[in-house]
């Protein structure tokens, strides 16, 4: 036995010697150059170990640069020289990150997190002083967070400082994330915590203007905005009190969405919207085209609501009755096929609009008596009531595969503390208006959800287009829903149901949170996790991004997964990477191996029926609904893109949002997928964080290289 038993990091702080360590990170340089060795990286370790006993004779605690120095001799010396090579190379790239950190962040990264990681926190989520300068690292906004999350423990007579330190583990250790909102605002004064707010719009002008008081009281703390304009009479209506007539709901829609551009949500992100109308309201033809033009509505996504009704219509080439909200009476019917295949061309034209099925919404409505579902928020996952607002929080998948092996128990330990968390948030809220606050106490819904699932797909080496890519969704869903549904349960036996449960579905029995599972876009989020989209495939396996310095220097970006392969199967290159870069995709790649190319398929590479399955699988076991968008290739047709409608429809979907590469003229993705089209880069066009282009998903634009996302949750 050694007597070297500690080693100095370069934070000052000791820790136990671990020779182990040493092995690894000699393999790790030893595999980038074709080894496979691990016992000749032991030996090596070991002679690096007799060196510091030799030399420190356990008097003095070596400091890791000291170690790492050591290490590069033995290497030298033992005539390795490929591999001293690459660790010093490797060294000499961590010392770069390190410095890049520091500069960024004024101080070590504590947590040792990724690049892109540390450039949204300090973008987005670390507190600054007066003077704009950080004053928290990442690990003091998760204690900042899990501090005062945990707090809200003492109403119940809980154990503070223990819950505190179980939030504080999931989050640094990046298993679980809340929405950018609670990660911004807890413990600051803001202390607006919630992602998502859906606002009445009533049928008069007092009502229609406190919409756009309230939503930009939302906006500025932080949170996005789901509307319906189905109320609102049709234009040319009468107006009883002037004896005039009404502009309609889609010029109201235009004062909505000029308030929300002079917004800017708590400093750190701008507001955004979902408009809603219902199928059957006179202006429907009006709201279909709305967004027709380029640039119009920026500030919403638009989804019309359809009926089971419209839909039985649409399948027996029907029409369909108009109805005037004001007087409910009968105005006029229309052929539905035709409607549909209006929706169905817009779509196709700009993705827009998307579509969500109102009566299934109401269908899984916990609290019918309480209200009717009219919208969700900006992205679609959250039906809400009106006056009602959601929680969000989502899980990383990536942490629980261990062995090729899907770590349940484990799992389900995080799915009970991330429930917990989450019902607390509510209790620490500092809710916008007494309305909401009133709403969302009285329901106490919460939407639990996860990232990484492409990458999960990645470790357990299945296809995201393959039935067994299915399976496993809705495996994994499901025992997220049922695992939260019992924590639900025991904290409303330790706290009481939700006030509203006796006019539920839940009349009777135990539940502490009317819904409890969610999928939201994790584009931030997913970011500071390393993780992939939520539910969404990967969006390339290599691709360029611009130094975020600026420049034309270009960073050449490779996912992790794919890397590892390809050097472990030695057909790693610079420019393998480069070629593949070019397009993000694999599949026209001839030095790839088919075995590889099968299960590293990024979304253009996908048919978009996988993408609705996928969907589906997930809705099944998800109380309230999925954000995702189903990806078409710019050669996609309007059928292909009724044929996607129909079956979201016929699987169970809430709705469906796609988007055809190339279909809009400031293209929001950055990656050359055809050779037909070439479009013009605009400053809304690029990403206001690192200047690459943005992304389209989920009805957001988020970039894949840094995280930003203008509606991201």
């Amino acid at each position: 036995m050694g007597t070297l038993k500690q080693i100095q990091k370069r934070d000052g702080s000791i820790v136990n010697f671990d020779q182990i360590k040493i092995a690894e990170a000699i393999f790790k340089a030893a595999k980038s150059v074709g080894g496979h060795d691990f016992e000749k990286a032991k030996y090596v370790a070991s002679l690096v170990s007799q060196g510091l006993e030799n030399k420190f004779n356990g008097h003095t605690i070596p400091k890791v640069e000291q170690i790492q120095d050591l290490v590069e001799n033995v290497l030298i010396e033992g005539g390795y020289a490929s591999t001293a090579k690459a660790y010093i190379l490797y060294r000499e790239n961590r010392k770069k990150l390190r410095d890049e950190k520091l500069k960024i962040l004024g101080r070590e990264d504590d947590l040792k997190l990724p690049m892109n990681s540390i450039k949204v926190l300090a973008e987005r989520y670390l507190k600054r002083n007066h003077d704009g300068k950080l004053v928290e690292t990442p690990k003091d906004m998760f204690r900042r967070v899990a501090e005062n999350i945990a707090s809200a423990d003492a109403l119940y007579n809980g154990n503070v400082e223990e819950t505190s330190k179980k939030f504080f583990d999931i989050m640094t250790s990046l298993i679980f994330l809340p929405n950018s909102p609670t990660l911004m605002n807890a413990g600051n004064e803001l202390q607006q915590l919630a992602g998502c707010f859906v606002l009445p719009v009533g049928d008069s002008i007092s009502e229609i203007f406190d919409g756009v008081k309230h939503a930009a009281i939302i906006h500025k703390s932080g949170g996005g905005t789901g509307f319906a304009f189905s109320r609102l009479r049709p234009k040319n209506d009468v107006v009883m009190s002037t004896k005039g007539v009404s502009s309609g709901p889609i010029s109201f829609m235009k004062v909505y969405n000029v308030a929300t551009e002079t917004i800017k949500q708590g400093g750190k992100r701008r507001g955004a919207n979902m408009g809603i109308l219902r199928i059957d309201h006179p202006d429907i033809i009006e709201f279909i085209n709305c967004k027709e033009k380029e640039g119009a509505f920026n500030n919403f996504n638009i989804s019309v609501g359809l009926t089971e009704k419209f839909m039985q219509a649409v399948e027996n080439d029907e029409e369909y009755e108009l109805y005037n909200p004001r007087t409910k009476i009968h105005e006029g019917s229309l052929l539905a096929r035709d409607v549909f295949n209006l929706i169905v061309t817009n779509a196709w034209k700009n993705g827009e609009p998307g579509i969500v099925f109102l009566d299934r919404m109401n269908r899984d409505n916990p609290t019918p008596e309480i209200g009717e579902i009219e919208s969700t928020n900006p992205c679609g996952e959250q039906p809400l009531l009106p006056y009602e607002s959601c929680n969000l929080g989502s899980i990383n998948l990536v942490k629980f595969v261990k062995n090729g092996n899907i770590d349940y128990d484990e799992l389900r330990k995080v799915v009970h503390i991330s429930v917990h968390f989450l019902d607390n948030v509510i209790d620490k809220n500092n809710f916008p208006l007494p309305e909401i606050e009133n709403m969302t106490k009285g329901n106490r819904k919460i939407g639990l959800g996860i990232m990484g699932f492409a990458d999960m797909l990645l470790q357990l080496n299945i296809g995201y287009n393959t039935e067994q890519a299915v399976e496993t969704a809705e495996k994994i869903m499901g025992f997220i829903q049922q695992e939260s549904k019992l924590k639900s349960i025991a904290l409303a036996v330790e706290r009481g149901n939700f006030p509203n449960i006796e006019r539920s579905i839940y009349n009777g029995q135990n539940m502490r949170n009317a819904t409890r599972t969610t999928i939201a876009p994790t584009g931030s989020i997913g970011m500071i996790a390393d993780a992939s989209n939520g539910i969404e495939p990967l969006f390339a396996i290599s691709f360029v991004k611009q130094n975020i310095l600026g420049g034309d220097h270009k960073l050449l970006y490779i996912n992790h997964f794919f890397e590892k392969i390809a050097k472990e199967r030695g057909f790693y290159s610079e420019e393998l990477m480069e070629e593949i870069a070019k397009t993000g995709s694999v599949q026209h790649v001839d030095a790839v191996p088919q075995d590889v190319k099968k299960i590293f398929v990024v979304s253009h590479d996908i048919d978009p029926i996988w993408h609705i399955k996928i969907q589906a699988a997930f809705q099944r076991n998800i109380e309230n609904a999925v954000s995702k968008t189903v990806n078409f290739t710019h050669d996609a047709t309007t059928k292909d893109v009724e044929k996607a409608f129909l079956l979201a429809y016929q699987l169970g979907c809430k709705g469906i949002t796609i988007y055809r590469d190339g279909s809009r003229e400031a293209q929001v993705i950055n990656l050359d997928t055809t050779k037909h089209h070439k479009k013009k880069e605009t400053e809304e066009n690029l990403c206001p964080q690192c200047k690459t282009k943005l992304y389209h998903s989920e009805g957001c634009s988020t970039c894949p290289s840094c995280g930003f996302s203008k509606c991201s949750v």
